[in-house]
């Protein structure tokens, strides 16, 4: 009997089972949320579980000062719900103050750069109304890591390499949690947060004084980070330390008591569009999630299952769709709460059959080209845009720039991302960021960075993204929920800022035009284009330009050359950091994680 051929691209199995799954970005969490589903909890207590240990295990992906949109289906609920832990901008941090420093736009280091920190209360909003176990269940696991020690993986090793120099002479409370002895530590070395795991510990006190009630200790957990001892010192830190960050000077930060005083996460209903029978779910376009709906709006006029997944048609076609998209985020996106954003006429099937038509077959454009929808009085300034170019050194000694993987240096700085599925029918979809070690000094009594989110607003007044008290950064964060001819189906996602949507709309066309299971979907040869303003400091665009694994092959790379895409070769592995849970008719659970970089997986049974 003759051995059948692997299927194409798959490095690993689909996880599949009948009792629950976990994907991430990183084993520890993957492993963890699958702990709290064996121990009884439910997709709810998973997630929270999990994303507290993504806080100790990638500290230069995400932390507890940072932020997080969620996206959860609950068994028996017809669509799913967005918890929003995207913190708006402190009352101090407005246009004439940034202006005042003469800079064109916000730092993308130091304590200025400083929202509300969203992430821990947008996670318990979560535990508290979907979850069953007690925040000290779901906690302590964190806990132990930051106190026991947790194994550094290779990108926070190289993040910590690139900003040693940084660190000793300007942020020594982050040296003295990543540089204990002095010299930068060796991938997989055991590193502790005793600080952390300090918080942590007076946190469950406080909720547990709170009463028996799992309820209660939530909400005091919660009024300990906003209005207690958490929100107190990150106050203090703010006002009294100021601290080198990437305009070459020592800068406080511009978040006080007040801004952060009874400030709680919240509830939104999700932007949906339906293609080709599967209805796609992302947070609103105070994220960018409804740019994967634009792209998808556009694609479903091609003929995508017609085409080669690795050939340069479908490679073209994609990017030139995405070009098209994302000129419509950099335009016409914000915070519903501050701007009117077309949400309609830019997710309508005129709309999209508007903008297909600029796509051509056979050239890249080199243009950005928004959309001309009726009461739109602003542009961005691309020109601008191209003359801005990363000053190397510079910015990875300020850790500053966009937090994604440089060419040279896999995963040296990103974001996380983590599903969970469990045997009720719950889903969550979350992409935890912010707070990264290299973002802002680390707050000595906490054991945590602030994150610098603010990077991502405008100082222009006319721009739908602008910078405004209270109003939210137009984030890059995009988790997605997808249900399957009217069913909850699908949980899934990645880090990589601007590159996020891209790599899940490249991985939905594999899996939904062309038949690949998640795993096959995730390993295939993927890319990404830098053709439009990037979202992180210093707002940079390179037209044309698409980095593409080396894997497409030279035939491949030479007819995007061919078409007019500014082609650079990547490593073969190296683009994305994709996972995915779901559910399949029969009731079987599945899932699937990024080999890149090895550390994101799938478990489950």
């Amino acid at each position: 009997m003759t051995a059948s051929a692997p299927p194409p691209f798959t490095t690993r199995p689909e996880i599949r089972g009948t009792f629950g799954v976990a994907a991430s970005t990183h084993w520890l969490a993957s492993q963890t949320a699958m702990g709290v589903l064996e121990r009884g909890g439910n997709a709810f207590d998973a997630g929270f579980a999990a994303g507290m240990v993504l806080q100790v295990a990638e500290p230069h992906m995400n932390g507890p000062g940072g932020d997080v949109p969620i996206l959860i289906q609950a068994k028996g609920e017809a669509r799913p719900r967005v918890i929003c832990g995207q913190g708006p901008a402190p009352k101090a941090a407005t246009i004439e103050r940034f202006k005042a420093l003469g800079l064109e736009v916000i730092p993308g280091t130091g304590l200025m750069a400083t929202c509300i920190p969203g992430a821990f209360d947008a996670w318990a909003l979560m535990l508290r109304d979907y979850g069953t176990m007690t925040i000290r269940e779901v906690l302590e696991p964190a806990i132990g890591y930051a106190a026991k020690g947790c194994p550094l993986p290779f990108g926070a090793v190289e993040t910590i390499k690139a900003t040693e120099a940084m660190l000793r002479e300007h942020w020594p409370s982050t040296a003295a949690i990543y540089l204990p002895d002095g010299s930068a530590p060796k991938t997989g070395d055991l590193y502790r947060n005793p600080a952390l795991a300090e918080t942590w510990g007076r946190v469950l006190d406080e909720a547990e004084a709170a009463g028996s009630d799992r309820v209660a200790q939530i909400d005091a957990a919660r009024a300990c980070w906003y209005d207690g001892f958490v929100a107190e010192e990150i106050a203090r830190f703010c006002a009294e330390e100021p601290h080198m960050d990437a305009t070459g000077q020592k800068n406080a930060g511009l978040l006080t008591m007040e801004d952060m005083h009874g400030w709680r996460a919240h509830y939104e209903e999700p932007v949906s569009y339906t293609y080709r029978g599967y209805e796609l779910f992302k947070c609103g376009p105070w994220s960018q999630g409804p740019v994967l709906l634009q792209t998808m709006a556009l694609l479903e006029g091609f003929d995508i299952a017609a085409m080669d997944p690795v050939g340069p048609d479908f490679v073209h076609t994609v990017t030139e769709a995405i070009k098209l998209a994302y000129a419509d985020r950099d335009t016409y996106y914000g915070d519903p709460a501050f701007t009117e954003v077309p949400l309609d006429r830019l997710l309508s099937a005129e709309y999209a059959a508007e903008r297909r038509r600029l796509i051509d077959a056979a050239e890249a454009s080199g243009e950005f080209r928004p959309g001309v929808i009726a009461g739109n009085n602003w542009s961005i300034d691309y020109e601008a845009a191209c003359r801005r170019k990363p000053v190397e050194g510079v910015m990875a000694g300020f850790g500053g720039g966009e937090p994604t993987a440089a060419e040279s240096k896999m995963h040296a700085s990103d974001t996380c991302h983590l599903d969970v599925a469990d045997r009720d029918g719950n889903l969550v979809s979350v992409t935890p960021s912010g707070g990264w070690l290299q973002s802002s000094p680390a707050i000595p009594k906490l054991g945590f960075c602030l994150g610098t989110r603010l990077q991502m607003a405008w100082l222009d007044p006319a721009a739908p993204s602008a910078l405004e008290p209270g109003r939210r950064p137009r984030t890059t964060l995009t988790p997605s929920l997808a249900h399957k001819n009217g069913r909850p189906y699908m949980a899934f996602g990645t880090p990589g800022g601007d590159q996020q949507d891209q790599m899940q709309i490249i991985m939905l066309l594999r899996h939904i035009d062309h038949g690949m299971n998640l795993q096959q979907a995730i390993d295939a040869p993927a890319w990404h284009s830098e053709h439009f303003p990037n979202s992180f400091f210093p707002r940079h665009a390179s037209p044309r330009k698409i980095v593409a694994e080396r894997r497409f092959g030279d035939d491949v790379l030479g007819a995007l050359r061919t078409r007019g895409h500014d082609v650079h070769e990547g490593p073969p592995w190296s683009e994305g950091r994709l996972s995915a849970a779901a559910y399949d008719d029969d009731g079987t659970i599945k899932g699937a994680a990024n080999p890149r970089g090895m550390q994101g997986y799938a478990v489950g049974r």
